[in-house]
């Protein structure tokens, strides 16, 4: 059995299981490569950031299983969760990641639909006649 670190990170309705492997560099998104799973470059850098600010691309593997939400809400929750099990991992490699903000859980969620409204604020047009 291979030693492992794991964390969970979080963003709007997406939730992502994170593995940390000692290893080469190698990500795999439910059970699929990263460049498969994430279409966008956006979010495959958002997923590499928490790595190479700590400089730690190569050191680990990584094996994410995510669900829920959209695109680049699973990629800033697989972000948060692999920030958390660096921390799991090294607890100097806190401090940098704190300050560049990928530690902070982005508690925004979608509003809900109020009744008499189109969505959650927008409302039907005004007429005076």
């Amino acid at each position: 059995m291979t030693q492992y670190v794991e964390a969970v990170g979080r963003r709007k309705t997406s939730t992502a299981r994170v593995r940390l492997y000692p290893g080469t560099g190698e990500i795999v998104v439910n059970d699929k490569p990263m460049e498969a799973y994430f279409g966008r470059d956006l979010d495959r850098m958002t997923l590499r950031q928490p790595l190479a600010l700590t400089g730690t691309e190569a050191a680990f593997n990584v094996s994410v299983h995510v669900r829920g939400g959209g695109d680049s809400g699973q990629a800033a929750a697989v972000r948060l969760g692999i920030a958390r099990a660096l921390c799991e991992s090294d607890i100097n490699l806190r401090p940098p990641l704190k300050s560049a903000g990928f530690l902070t859980r982005d508690a925004r969620e979608k509003e809900r639909k109020k009744p008499g409204l189109k969505r959650a604020r927008k409302a039907p047009q005004y007429t005076k006649r």
